[in-house]
Parts: structure tokens; C-alpha cells; sequence
């Protein structure tokens, strides 16, 4: 029986050289890395660079954080290319709209945010998001420990990672840290853009009771697309940008950075977050207050 053929993984030789040892080659295992090329209604929207594979869910995902889907009817049907040479390179996705959806290239919200020298301040980019997707309201509370989980079920999750070290990982967890949906990606945009188009196809969205991991930082634009899926808690094993923390503060949204090992920093929205750490740090205030009263 012929074993699945993984489209994120590309092999190659390697001359690997270790101190004290002769140089020798061997096979290793790459991310795949192919340019996709996402068209709706015969108009080119997105090229971006990303691990084939759940290709479909990524259009859908990248469609819906920036504004151009409402609905899982708006969508007729994701197709590959058929024709030509875009056909064999599986490069090309169209996506088909129902008739009754109006389509706005206008309200693309990437190119606000796309180049530092754009010319605006954080606080237009905020606001340029915010009229597409408001603030989050959600109840969902988190105990520590199960966000101190979160990093070890992420990175079992990550099978391509495990083989080639080259991929971000995105996933959605529940309140109690029950994995739901992991995508893996060369970039890890891409990667939350595929578990958003996921439950969006799927029709699991909204995420409102639901946190998101992810493999490397907190970026502006990854709180977007958690805030378009309408995820409350955003968690990151590496830091948050300055962006990224002002935008979770104006949308209501619990931001987690460098949750790693036993310890993890809260920049936003700490109330969702209940027992451990928290606790001890009120506690200490309280001390600190009566010591210097």
C-alpha cells in the first residue's frame, strides 16, 4: 500500500558535516513552498507564498478576515485552475461567488497595514479593521494551566514540523485545551488564515469560545484575523508587537505572548484568565499596598 504523499514536504541531498566527523550525504525533508494565486470572479485579489495543501481553506479564511465573505452561502465553490499550465502546477485557486454577494476589492484591509511606510498611524489601522469586524464580546474564561498546555499539544500536532523544522503552526483550542483544528505553514499568516477557513467552510465559525495558538509571534494582523473569526483569546509562544497589543486592548481581545514552559505574559484583557499566576500577583499588590500604607 503506497503511503500518502505529504504536499508541504519537498526531499532533497544534503551534505551534512558535523565537528570531529567526516561530511556525508544524505536525504533531508524540506518545506514546500509554492506561490498560490487566489482569483475571484476572474479577478486576481492575492498572490502569497505558502505550503500546498488546504489550499481551499485558505482562500476561504483570507477572503472572511478581510471582509470580503460574510457567510459560508456566499461561496459557490474553491477550484484549482483546470486549464493550461496553471492546472499541472496547482498554483491558481478561483473562488466562485453567489450572485448575491457584492464584491469590493475596496475592502481589502491588507494594503493598510502591508508596508510600514504606508503613512498611518496605528490607531487609522485599528480603526480601518474595526469597520469591518467589531470588538469582541465573549464570556470564555481560561484556567493558566490550560494555557500552559497549549505549546506541548501545538507542537505534537505539528507532524511536518517534526520532519522539516521549517513550518508556523496555527491552532484553535476550546476552553478546556481540547485541540479542534492545526494547520501548518511556511508563513504563519497562512497557517491562521487555514484554521479560520476551515471552521468557516465548515460552518463551525464563530470561534467565540475558542482560543488561537500560535508557533511564532503576535502580529497586528494575526489579531485581525482572530477578531474576523471572533476569537477572544490569542495565544503566541513568542512576543507581540506593539501593534498587536494596542489593536487586542481597542478589540476586546485577551492577548497571551511568550507562553512557553511554565511562565507567559498577558498584554491585554487579563480577565478571561483565572487561578495560578494571576492570582499570586494580586495577592502580592495587595501586600505591597498594606506595606506601604
Amino acid at each position: 500500500m503506497n503511503k500518502r504523499i505529504n504536499p508541504e514536504i519537498r526531499s532533497t541531498e544534503i551534505l551534512a558535516w558535523r565537528a570531529g566527523a567526516l561530511a556525508k550525504r544524505q536525504s533531508d525533508f524540506l518545506a514546500h513552498e509554492e506561490p498560490l494565486e487566489i482569483r475571484v470572479r476572474g479577478r486576481s485579489v492575492a498572490v502569497t507564498m505558502r505550503s500546498p495543501g488546504h489550499d481551499e481553506e485558505l482562500a476561504a479564511g483570507f477572503l472572511l478576515t478581510e471582509g470580503l465573505l460574510r457567510r459560508p452561502d456566499d461561496v459557490v465553490e474553491i477550484a484549482h485552475c483546470r486549464q493550461g499550465e496553471a492546472a499541472n502546477d496547482q498554483n491558481l485557486l478561483n473562488v466562485f461567488l453567489s450572485s448575491s454577494v457584492e464584491f469590493n476589492l475596496e475592502r481589502l484591509t491588507r494594503h493598510v497595514f502591508a508596508s510600514s511606510s504606508c503613512g498611518l498611524c496605528g490607531k487609522a489601522s485599528i480603526e480601518a479593521v474595526q469597520q469591518h469586524f467589531p470588538p469582541v464580546e465573549s464570556q470564555l474564561a481560561m484556567s493558566s494551566q490550560t494555557l500552559l498546555a497549549l505549546p506541548k499539544r501545538l507542537r505534537a500536532g505539528q507532524e511536518t514540523f517534526q520532519q522539516t523544522g521549517g513550518l508556523h503552526a496555527a491552532a484553535v483550542f476550546d476552553r478546556r485545551g481540547k485541540l479542534v483544528v492545526l494547520r501548518e505553514d511556511v508563513g504563519r499568516h497562512n497557517a491562521v488564515d487555514k484554521v479560520i477557513g476551515w471552521g468557516f467552510l465548515g460552518r463551525q465559525l464563530p470561534f467565540d469560545r475558542h482560543a488561537l495558538m500560535v508557533s511564532g509571534r503576535a502580529s497586528f494582523e494575526i489579531l485581525q484575523k482572530a477578531l474576523a473569526a471572533r476569537i477572544p483569546v490569542v495565544c503566541a509562544v513568542s512576543a507581540p508587537s506593539s501593534l498587536a497589543v494596542e489593536f487586542a486592548r481597542e478589540s476586546g481581545q485577551t492577548l497571551v505572548g511568550f507562553l512557553r514552559d511554565d511562565s507567559f505574559n498577558v498584554y491585554a484583557h487579563p480577565e478571561r484568565i483565572s487561578g495560578g499566576q494571576s492570582r499570586k500577583v494580586e495577592k502580592g499588590r495587595r501586600e505591597e499596598r498594606r506595606q506601604t500604607s
